[in-house]
């Protein structure tokens, strides 16, 4: 059989590998990297997991990060599934990993008993893949529909309790694998009318599971991942009745890239810009040559209907609060005329937060669209038609991430959503309204470069803050904040909404958000601070804030908050902790400006402390509300 050109590709890279490998050159790291990142065959996929340990006790792969402790307990032998679960959440989430393997079938016993070795183990992330031969209907074909659900709903009730349980015992964050719909037309219509079969049985656990599962537990979504790769061929008896497998070898891989995946969400946030090229890539054709009746877009022609499919896909990550931007190498006037007069145009200007159409390089547009939004190029992606254009930025802004697009519309938006990089665990309230939000920061913006004194710019604002202690709502936009925060974050720790919640309800912390509103609009929830009550100490753990709101004098009023609920827990010093990053050196002063002396400093960390004492509270131009008071 004659191999594909991404087979030859990846026995070439594996070649290279080899030789990296015995020649210890540092190159065999991003060609790994490179390899993971598409392989789908399971032979393969074993080998780089293979090359990867002997790279690593060679000591050629990076180490020295703390590992991420990972279990994994389940209904099937754990191996040598585990390893690629290993291999893939090391490289592709970037976690160095420490595995434990729960037995073949046990684990119920394993979640059950406190003092079992998954216990021991000490887990943050545990994934739970449970037995398909427990999800299934005991009754007859005859039996009530109400009989059959309430045992479906048993079924999903258990499995949620076993994930609180683990979650109580340990405080790790939960992955649980759903399960697999079966291939066969065996029981004929009996799959889609009654929940005695197996299909619709499993397919109503699978979509109970997804809407009742708590904050700590992710759904691993394999039945998706088996109807993607194709039912039959997620399924392989001969290898179950074995070795007791848990999934086909193809289906595996896919599985452990996608474990690797919800790690890397727990601790990551997704994109927050897409930079758009025009030409051939919004529309078909050169709006500067062709004019506006020579493009292609709209439902005329295949071409443009598949770009005005693609500007659908567009608005709707709008929806989720991913921000559009514009980078184009064009005349700014011929660039806005399809936005501006094209019936057929699904996107509008009022649906761009920022517009560059001019003929300087786009590694430099985008570099000043980055600035005056206020975001980090990280969390840019820069979609063109040109792979020159694409090339040139990844050199000159290698933080961005770039998707070159081709010159086929038809796969545009397929590419995008695969992408993965738009992926919310939770959509808030604040990201429906990000759009608003940055078009607000525009007026804003404009008032403030004609106003000659700060003080009265802060006063015409009319400032409106609220602060309050951290509750259950708030919690997934908390989680996104502490997570996608790098300029004004103190301490950079990440922490999963899971955490969030324990957060809230612990006695020993003292946490609370500050919202924001002025006369153009609200701001949302923009600043988060976990305390810690020591002895006599109150310890600022972590403090972060949008950058959007910086020198309105949240900060102040943000101290003064810190400094009241010190008072309130009885604490005679606040300790505010600094952790270098190589993005918040803007906050490096900050604890120094509030009157701080410096306690103790090494290179990973800074401890300041305050006299609460001698703290006087800061008049500020912002309106506080009712605070929600209380010593937590």
């Amino acid at each position: 059989m004659q191999k594909s050109a991404e087979d030859i590709a990846l026995n070439s890279q594996i070649e290279d590998l080899k030789s990296f490998l015995r020649a210890k050159d540092l190159r065999f790291y991003s060609v790994l990297l490179e390899a993971t990142a598409v392989v789908t065959a399971f032979d393969v996929a074993i080998t780089l997991s293979t090359m990867r340990r002997r790279a690593r006790a060679s000591g050629l792969f990076p180490t020295g990060a703390k590992p991420l402790r990972i279990a994994v307990v389940g209904g099937a032998s754990l191996r040598p599934f585990a390893d690629l679960l290993e291999h893939f959440t090391a490289t592709l989430a970037g976690f160095e990993v420490l595995l434990w393997i729960g037995d073949y079938d046990n684990y119920i016993f394993e979640i059950v008993d406190e003092d079992s070795e998954l216990y021991q183990f000490n887990p943050e992330v545990v994934l739970i893949l449970p037995s398909e031969a427990r999800c299934r209907f005991t009754g007859t074909f005859v039996d009530p529909l109400e009989i059959q659900r309430e045992q479906a709903d048993t079924v999903v009730d258990d499995l949620l309790e076993l994930c609180k349980t683990v979650h109580d015992k340990s405080g790790a964050e939960i992955v649980l694998g759903n399960f697999r719909l079966p291939p066969s037309f065996d029981p004929g219509s009996a799959r889609f009318t009654s929940l005695s079969s197996d299909y619709a049985f499993r397919k109503y656990v699978n979509l109970q599971l997804g809407f009742r599962s708590p904050s700590f537990v992710q759904i691993c979504d394999i039945e998706f991942l088996a109807n993607r790769l194709g039912t039959q061929k997620a399924i392989d008896d001969r290898t179950w009745f074995e070795s007791k497998q848990p999934f086909s070898m193809d289906l595996a891989v896919l599985v452990a890239r996608e474990f690797a995946q919800i790690v890397k969400s727990m601790r990551q946030a997704a994109k927050k810009v897409v930079v758009l090229d025009l030409d051939n890539t919004l529309w078909g054709g050169v709006v500067g040559d062709d004019g506006l009746e020579g493009i292609e877009v709209g439902t005329t022609s295949p071409r443009g209907e598949a770009y005005r499919h693609f500007q659908q896909y567009l608005l709707s990550l709008t929806e989720r609060g991913v921000l559009l931007a514009v980078c184009s190498k064009n005349d700014h006037d011929k660039a806005v005329e399809p936005f501006l007069k094209l019936p057929e145009m699904v996107l509008r200007l009022s649906d761009i937060v920022n517009f560059k159409a001019n003929w300087e390089p786009k590694s430099e547009n985008i570099r000043q669209i980055a600035t005056e939004l206020n975001l980090g190029l990280d969390s840019f992606v820069f979609v063109d038609d040109n792979p020159a254009e694409i090339d040139i930025v990844k050199q000159f802004v290698p933080e961005v991430t770039c998707i070159w697009v081709g010159d086929d519309p038809s796969f545009f938006a397929s590419m995008l959503q695969d992408s993965r990089l738009f992926e919310f665990r939770s959509v808030t309230k604040e990201d429906l309204g990000r759009v608003d939000l940055y078009r607000q920061e525009a007026k804003r913006q404009e008032l403030q470069s004609t106003a000659t004194d700060m003080g009265a710019y802060l006063s015409s604002l009319q400032m409106v803050a609220d602060v309050s202690s951290f509750a259950s709502i708030d919690c997934p936009r908390i989680a996104q904040l502490i997570n996608k925060s790098n300029q004004f974050n103190l301490t950079t720790r990440r922490r999963t909404e899971a955490e969030v919640h324990d957060i809230a309800s612990s006695p020993d912390k003292s946490a609370f958000i500050v919202r924001l509103q002025d006369r153009f609009g609200d701001h949302g929830l923009i600043a988060v601070v976990i305390g810690q009550v020591a002895g006599k100490d109150f310890i600022v753990d972590t403090w972060l804030m949008s950058c959007r709101v910086l020198k309105r004098q949240v900060e102040e009023i943000t101290m003064n908050e810190i400094v009241r609920r010190a008072k309130e827990n009885g604490c005679d010093r606040v300790v505010g902790v600094y952790r270098p990053t190589a993005k918040n050196g803007m906050v490096k002063e900050l604890y120094p400006r509030f009157g701080f002396a410096t306690i103790e400093s090494s290179n990973d960390e800074t401890r300041f402390g305050l006299d609460i004492d001698a703290y006087n509270e800061i008049e500020t131009k912002i309106r506080i509300q009712e605070v929600t008071h209380g010593t937590k």
